[in-house]
C-alpha cells in the first residue's frame, strides 16, 4: 500500500530511476510494479535454505519455476543440423539432483560456453525458466542461472541470510533480479505508515509495519517469516474489511420506504395456494428477509443455498410482500434464457394471482412482466407502459432493465440473481430507479464458504439455505474415463437409452458450440500424438449431437441448445424439452442455473475436467429435480495421476456445495476465486489465504466495524484512509466488484 511520498515514488522515471529503465519497464509490464511501495509489498512465494534443495520431483509443467539444486553431471554434445551441417552445432546437457529427483538443463549454440565452464558437478546454483518434456523427461531449456557462492564482488548482504527468498517471477526478470531490486529499496521501508491503529497493534502483538517489511524480504531464522507474514496478513484483512464496514456503514444512512406484506393480501393467497410446506430453512430465511424489508434503512442481503434449495420461492414471497405494500418488485437474470424460465415458472406458480386487469385473474392479483433485449417492439412497449402505471407488480429481466427507458412507478425490491455476473454498477444503476433506495437481495446457487462471503460479499448480510426440499432425489455422480476405459463411455450412452426408455430425459453438455471458424495458422503445426490428446479442442455441440443421433442414441429425439442461438429458437427448445417432447437436450453451460425440467434425470458432461468445481456442481444440479434419482456422469481424457481427474474424484464423492467450494478454493489461486473481488485492488490478497486464515478474517470484521461506527470518516486515523485510498481510488470504494 503506497503510503507515503517515499514509497510512493516511481520505479521508472525520465531523470533517476531507482532501478535501471529496463528492469523497472519490465516489473510495470510483467507484475504490476510501479512504485517503490509496489515493490516492497511484492512478497517471496517461499524461501529456500541453503544448505537445502528444491523438490524436483514436484515441479509443474508449463510453468515458469526457481530451483534450487546441484549440478550432478555435465556433458557436451556435438551435432549435425541446418546451420551447422559439419557436426559442428554444440549441446550442453546438464543433470541437476536434489536428491528427490533429477532435472535436465540444456544449453544450445554459442549458449554453451559459459554455462560449461561454470556448471561443473557439486556446483549449487539457482536455476530459472519453464519446465517442459522431452523425450518424455522433464527439462529446462537455456535457463538463466545464479551461482551460490558468496563471491567477493556479490554483495555480502544478498547471499549473508540462510534463508534465500524466491519471489513470484517472469520469464523476463528472474527472482534473483527481483530479490536484488528489492534489497536496493528496502532501507525506504523504515519510512512505511503503519495503516493499523497503535491499540490494534499492540493488544495483538503485531509487529510495526516497517519491521514486518524488513523481516519478509530479509530473514534471519523461519520465526521472522512466521512474524512477518502474520503482520500483513492483518493488514490485507484489516484493510479490506474497513472498506468493506464503510459501505455497509453508508448504505445504512440511505433511507428507504418500509414493506410490510397486507395481512390477507397477495402473500397470504399466494401461500393458501401452494402444495406443499415450506421448508424450516425457507421459512427462517424468508422472515429474515421480512423483518429487513419492515425496516426504514435498505435490505442488503445476500441468500445463498445449495442448487435446489428453493430459493426463487424465497425469493418470490419476498417480492410478493412488497408488492402488497404497495411497490414493485424486478428481478434479474444472467442470461435470456434464464429470465424466460423465470417468468414461466412463476407465473405458472402463482397462477390466477398473476392476472391482474385481466378476466379471470383472482382480486388480489397483479402482472408479472418479462422485458429482454430482444423483445419486439411492440411488446417492449407495452412491458415498458405497464411498469410506469404500476399495473405490473413484478418484472423479470435480464440487463434489458437497467436501461434509461425503464422507468418504475415506485420499486421496492431488486432481486438479484447469480450475483458473480452482475458487477454493483449495475446493481446501482437500477437501484437508482426507485423514487428512495430498494431493497436489495442477492441470490447466488454456488456456495461460498463463510470467509469468502465475508471477503468477496462483505457488503451484504447473509442467509443460507442449507436443507433441500423433500420430494427432491439423490444424485449418483460417476467419472467415466473415457480414454482408459472405453467400453465405461459406450455403457454411459446404454444408461441414456435406459432412463428415456424409462419415460425420462436426459442432458448432454459440452463445452463449446461447435461454428467457431478454425484458425488455419494453428492447425497448420504438426503436433505429437501426445499433444493431440492434450491439446485437442473440447468436445462441441454441433458435433457431439450429430455422432449421438447417428450413433449411440439413434432413434432418440435431440435437440441442441446454446447461446448463439436466437431467443425465439432456445425457448421453443427449452419449452419442447420442459414438456417431455425431446428426449436429450445436447448443451452448451446455458443450462447451468435456473433451469427446472422435474422429467430430467440424466447428465452425462463432455470434457468435464475443461469445466471448475463450482460449474460442475451447478450443473449436476439441473437433473433429480423430482421424485425419481439423479444420475450424472462425467466423462474424461484425462490421465488417472492427473489434478483434473483428482478434482472430478472430488464431485463425484459428494453433493455438498460448501464442502466442494473449498475444494475448489484450495486448487485454484486465491486470486481466480477472488477474481476482481476488489475493483481498484491492484495489490489486493497477497499473504491472506481466504480459507486457512478464517480466524483473522472473521476478526478483523470485528475490529473494523467497531473502528467505523466510531470513526466513519477514519478523521483520527490518517494512516488507515491513505491505505484504504491506496486499495481502492476514491469513487471505487462504492463499486468493490463482486467478482
Amino acid at each position: 500500500m503506497d503510503l507515503v511520498p517515499a514509497l510512493e515514488e516511481p520505479l521508472r522515471q525520465p531523470l533517476k530511476s531507482v532501478l535501471g529503465p529496463a528492469t523497472a519497464k519490465v516489473m510495470a509490464e510483467h507484475l504490476g510494479l510501479l512504485t517503490v511501495g509496489d515493490l516492497l509489498h511484492h512478497y517471496p512465494r517461499r524461501y529456500e535454505e541453503r544448505g537445502q534443495l528444491t523438490h524436483l520431483a514436484d515441479l509443474p509443467m508449463d510453468e515458469h519455476v526457481t530451483v534450487v539444486a546441484q549440478v550432478a553431471d555435465a556433458r557436451l554434445h556435438s551435432f549435425a543440423s541446418a546451420k551447422a551441417p559439419r557436426g559442428k552445432g554444440q549441446r550442453l546437457e546438464v543433470t541437476i539432483t536434489d536428491g528427490s529427483g533429477r532435472l535436465q538443463l540444456v544449453f544450445f549454440g554459442a549458449g554453451v560456453h559459459k554455462p560449461h565452464k561454470e556448471l561443473l558437478p557439486g556446483t549449487r546454483a539457482m536455476f530459472a525458466g519453464k519446465v517442459s518434456v522431452f523425450n518424455r523427461r522433464l527439462q529446462l531449456a537455456h535457463p538463466a542461472y545464479e551461482l551460490l557462492r558468496g563471491d567477493p564482488e556479490e554483495s555480502v548482504e544478498t547471499w549473508a541470510g540462510a534463508l534465500i527468498p524466491i519471489y513470484p517471477a517472469t520469464a523476463k526478470l528472474e527472482s534473483w533480479k527481483i530479490g536484488k531490486a528489492i534489497q536496493t529499496v528496502l532501507p525506504t521501508a523504515q519510512e512505511a505508515v503503519d495503516p493499523l491503529p497503535d491499540t490494534l497493534r499492540e493488544g495483538r502483538g503485531l509487529v510495526p509495519l516497517p519491521e514486518a517489511l524488513l523481516k519478509i524480504h530479509r530473514p534471519h531464522t523461519k520465526a521472522d517469516i512466521e512474524d512477518a507474514r502474520s503482520r500483513l496478513k492483518w493488514d490485507e484483512a484489516f484493510v479490506l474489511q474497513v472498506a468493506l464496514a464503510r459501505r455497509r456503514h453508508t448504505d445504512a444512512q440511505l433511507p428507504a420506504v418500509p414493506r410490510k406484506p397486507a395481512p390477507d393480501g397477495l402473500l397470504t393467497a399466494f401461500d393458501a395456494r401452494l402444495p406443499f410446506t415450506l421448508t424450516d430453512g425457507q421459512q427462517r430465511v424468508s422472515r429474515e428477509i421480512f423483518d429487513d424489508l419492515a425496516t426504514d434503512h435498505p435490505m442488503h442481503r445476500l441468500l445463498q443455498g445449495e442448487v435446489g434449495s428453493g430459493k426463487t420461492m424465497v425469493a418470490l414471497r419476498a417480492m410478493l410482500a412488497v408488492v402488497d405494500a404497495g411497490g414493485q418488485a424486478a428481478m434479474l437474470a444472467p442470461t435470456e434464457v434464464l429470465a424466460q424460465q423465470h417468468h414461466r415458472s412463476i407465473v405458472e406458480m402463482m397462477g390466477e394471482l398473476a392476472e391482474g386487469g385481466m378476466l379471470g385473474g383472482a382480486e388480489q392479483a397483479t402482472k408479472v412482466v418479462l422485458l429482454t433485449g430482444s423483445m419486439g417492439a411492440a411488446a417492449r412497449r407495452h412491458a415498458l407502459l405497464d411498469l410506469t402505471t404500476g399495473e405490473a407488480g413484478i418484472v423479470i429481466g435480464t440487463h434489458a432493465l437497467i436501461e434509461d427507458k425503464v422507468q418504475f412507478h415506485d420499486l421496492g425490491l431488486v432481486v438479484v440473481d447469480e450475483q458473480h455476473r452482475f458487477g454493483v454498477e449495475q446493481r446501482d444503476a437500477l437501484r437508482g430507479k426507485g423514487k428512495q433506495p430498494p431493497h436489495l437481495l442477492v441470490m447466488t446457487a454456488t456456495p461460498i464458504p463463510r470467509t469468502v462471503a465475508m471477503t468477496v460479499f462483505g457488503d451484504l448480510e447473509t442467509s443460507v439455505l442449507d436443507q433441500l426440499p423433500s420430494g427432491r432425489s439423490p444424485i449418483a455422480s460417476h467419472v467415466v474415463p473415457a480414454a482408459d476405459k472405453p467400453h465405461f463411455l459406450s455403457r454411459a450412452w446404454e444408461r441414456v437409452r435406459e432412463e428415456v426408455e424409462n419415460g425420462h430425459q436426459a442432458y448432454v453438455v459440452c463445452p463449446r458450440i461447435g461454428d467457431e471458424e478454425d484458425d488455419p495458422k494453428k492447425s497448420a503445426k504438426k503436433k505429437s500424438p501426445e499433444d493431440e490428446a492434450e491439446k485437442r479442442p473440447p468436445l462441441a455441440v454441433l458435433d457431439v449431437a450429430d455422432q449421438l443421433t447417428k450413433g449411440p442414441l439413434q432413434g432418440l429425439r435431440v435437440e441442441v441448445l446454446h447461446g448463439r442461438m436466437h431467443p425465439d429458437d432456445k425457448d421453443a427448445v427449452m419449452r419442447r424439452f420442459a414438456a417431455g417432447e425431446t428426449h436429450v437436450l445436447v448443451a452448451t453451460t446455458v443450462i447451468e442455473v435456473g433451469v427446472n425440467v422435474p422429467n430430467a434425470t440424466a447428465m452425462v458432461i463432455m470434457d468435464a475436467d475443461r469445466f471448475g468445481v463450482s460449474q460442475l456442481h451447478q450443473l449436476r444440479g439441473r437433473v433429480g429435480r423430482g421424485s425419481a434419482p439423479g444420475l450424472c456422469l462425467l466423462v474424461t481424457e484425462m490421465p488417472e495421476a492427473s489434478p483434473a481427474r483428482q478434482r472430478l474424484g472430488a464431485v463425484a464423492a459428494t453433493l455438498d456445495g460448501f464442502e466442494l467450494s473449498r475444494i475448489d478454493l484450495e486448487q485454484r489461486r486465491e486470486g481466480d476465486v477472488l477474481g476482481q473481488a476488489q475493483s481498484g485492488a491492484r495489490t489486493s490478497l497477497k499473504v491472506l489465504a481466504v480459507i486457512e486464515d478464517e480466524e483473522i478474517i472473521a476478526e478483523a470484521r470485528e475490529e473494523a466495524t467497531a473502528v467505523v461506527a466510531q470513526d466513519p470518516e477514519l478523521t483520527h486515523l490518517p494512516a488507515l484512509r491513505t491505505a484504504l485510498d491506496a486499495l481502492l481510488d476514491e469513487e471505487r470504494e462504492q463499486y468493490l466488484e463482486k467478482g
